[in-house]
């Protein structure tokens, strides 16, 4: 059964881009995937990279702000933040909402190597869920 999803965090810059990129990877091809956020930051160049690294290309990818009509038209609306999930618009109740309480991984410290070990944890940690995801709504 088709299904229309909607990741969301504060920037859209980080986790929210990296769950719609294994959602359009992983999820049947007549799905509806899209990201946003409360407000925009920008595409981190560093998710970009941490998703490269295992094959997936988000670089075309924007950091767009929460599209009301696409949220109230979702099936499962996923928050990936507190912030996001305090922040986001009430939904109808046939919106499904979970949250998914993710470290954020633009927060990391040290080099870019130190930061990028934040990122891929983040990363699979965001694979494991969005793919326990697809297989229960398929």
């Amino acid at each position: 059964m088709s299904q229309q999803l909607y990741f969301l965090c504060t920037g859209n810059s980080c986790r929210s881009q990296m769950a719609e990129g294994f959602a359009q990877a992983l999820a049947p091809t007549d799905w509806t995937i899209a990201s946003a956020g409360v407000e925009t930051h920008g595409l981190n160049p560093l998710a970009v990279k941490a998703m490269a690294e295992i094959g997936i290309d988000i670089s075309q990818h924007t950091s767009k702000l929460i599209d009301t009509a696409y949220l109230n038209s979702s099936d499962v609306v996923v928050t990936l933040c507190g912030d996001a999930r305090d922040k986001c618009p009430m939904t109808p109740p046939t919106v499904e909402r979970r949250h998914w309480p993710l470290r954020d991984p633009a927060q990391a410290t040290g080099d870019e190597a130190a930061q990028l070990v934040v990122f891929r944890q983040v990363r699979d940690e965001i694979k494991d869920r969005v793919s326990a995801l697809i297989q229960e709504l398929s």
